[in-house]
């Protein structure tokens, strides 16, 4: 047996040659613990230390020579640490955990644990420790990763409530092809962009179109309705908030608008009914990349782009006070402007055609327009533009029986050119449908199948929610349905 073996083995090993394995377990334990990158110091049932390993002698600033055979009483008075927590495992025969600091600077998140003997003497303890940095580190970047997760999860269960098309907006007229080469430009670039046009022109598929060609396509695209957001909870919305931030605060507080869509685009619909105070905030956020929980004190740094939209006049709003200039500014970087569905036709019958196809694939049908139904959608105005277009669809698809649709000019909410140049009314004249003749149950039948296709219509052609805005089940929804026919 070499040297090395007496220091760190028992008498008792040599003595008993037939069991040679256990020189090379003992070897094998040894070299283990050696290379160890955790402090390990052994001490006999009296805190006098019979091993240590190089991570210890690093740690504790001695060599192993300096502390074996040293008790640990003597080791805090010489100041060599702080506290033992092998002395409160052997007061306590059982497991300490603590911080210790060593004369080296270094803090250990120290556990020492005791090995009884039959009688329930201590014969050992095995101390190991590490550096409370690297745990602390370690925990940070776990709350990172776990906070990562949670943004996903928080993006995912926001876009699950989401009901929108993906697919690429229609460009059959000049004005629109112009406007997507412009767009194929700006999606490589990172700068704001504000999107302006009437409601229902189609700013949020436009936005999603310079997401998805963006190199941020494969990140979140979170939409928000500015409009939408209740005042007092737009800062809580926006940049989230810290656990007890508030009564009836989330517990594990909540991450914001803008944590949830980092590395991706939040697209900020209806800019201009953000009221002045979160306008400032807002502009904050824009110039330092910088967001603050509410309730909270440090900053988060995040990456967003952003991408805004409004159907009104942001400059005259500046010139009335109604919009902090210097947030038009920021935002005016990239401007794109949507020209209403009147001025160019072109789109009419591929938008309508579009929305056909998704209504088919929804509902399991096979609808087809008339060239009726063409003409009249072709020469038709469309004040409401893209939404209005879907909305007349959907309700033809849903109310009629045949497979070829045909369109009733009283569908339409103003005249067609043609009725208002009989009527000698005026290009914006008001389309007041006639009263529906014959008996007054005919009168009501009428009125009633007018009513449910108004609410079909609010409620985007969703059975069950229309059904529970008009206080009836919704299979007598479907048998009036069947019988308008």
């Amino acid at each position: 047996m070499t040297a090395k073996y007496q220091v760190y083995t028992k008498n008792a090993f040599a003595e008993r040659r037939e069991h040679a394995w256990l020189f090379s377990n003992a070897e094998l334990l040894r070299t283990i613990m050696n290379y160890s990158y955790d402090t390990i110091l052994v001490t006999d049932g009296n805190g006098k230390v019979i091993f240590v390993n190089p991570a210890a002698e690093k740690s504790l600033g001695l060599s192993a020579d300096q502390l074996m055979n040293k008790n640990v009483r003597d080791l805090v008075k010489e100041g060599v640490y702080d506290r033992s927590m092998v002395l409160e495992s052997l007061e306590t025969r059982s497991i300490a955990t603590g911080i210790v600091k060593t004369r080296t600077g270094i803090t250990l998140l120290v556990t020492s644990i005791p090995i009884l003997d039959e009688s329930g003497r201590v014969k050992i303890v095995i101390t190991n420790g590490r550096e409370a940095n690297i745990i602390e580190k370690y925990l940070l970047e776990l709350e990172k990763e776990r906070a990562r997760v949670h943004r996903y999860k928080a993006a995912v269960d926001f876009l699950s409530e989401a009901d929108f098309d993906r697919d690429a907006p229609v460009a059959e007229s000049p004005q629109m092809r112009q406007i997507i080469d412009i767009c194929n430009i700006i999606a490589k670039t990172d700068s704001t962009v504000l999107i302006t046009g009437e409601s229902g022109t189609g700013k949020e598929v436009i936005a999603r179109y310079i997401h998805k060609n963006s190199p941020r396509a494969s990140e979140p695209f979170i939409p928000v309705n500015c409009a939408a957001i209740p005042r007092d909870l737009l800062e809580s919305e926006f940049f989230g908030y810290t656990k007890g931030a508030f009564t009836g605060a989330n517990a594990h507080g909540k991450p914001g608008l803008f944590e949830i869509a980092d590395k991706g685009t939040l697209f900020l619909d209806e800019i201009g009914e953000l009221p002045l105070a979160m306008q400032s905030k807002l502009l904050r956020v824009l110039d330092t990349g910088e967001v603050q929980r509410l309730g909270g004190t440090t900053f988060t740094k995040i990456n967003v782009r952003v991408i805004a939209a409004t159907n009104r006049d942001l400059k005259k709003m500046v010139e009335e006070k109604a919009f902090r200039g210097d947030l038009y500014y920021r935002l005016n970087v990239l401007p794109i402007h949507l020209p209403p569905l009147r001025e160019r036709p072109e789109d009419i019958l591929p938008l309508a055609r579009r929305f056909l196809q998704e209504l088919n694939k929804k509902y399991g049908l096979k609808k087809r327009m008339s060239p009726q139904l063409e003409k009249l959608l072709l020469s038709y105005d469309w004040p409401g533009n893209a939404r209005e277009l879907r909305n007349v669809i959907e309700r033809l698809v849903i109310t009629s029986r045949e497979e070829e649709l045909h369109l009733d000019e009283g569908m339409l909410e103003r005249r067609v050119p043609e009725e208002r140049e009989k009527a000698g009314g005026s290009a914006g004249g008001v389309y007041e449908p006639s009263w529906p003749q014959g008996t007054l149950r005919d009168f009501l039948k009428e009125m009633e199948r007018r009513y449910i296709s108004q609410v079909l219509r609010e409620c985007n052609g969703r059975i069950g929610e229309a059904a529970r805005r008009l206080g009836i089940h919704r299979t007598m929804l479907y048998r009036k349905l069947r019988g308008y026919g």
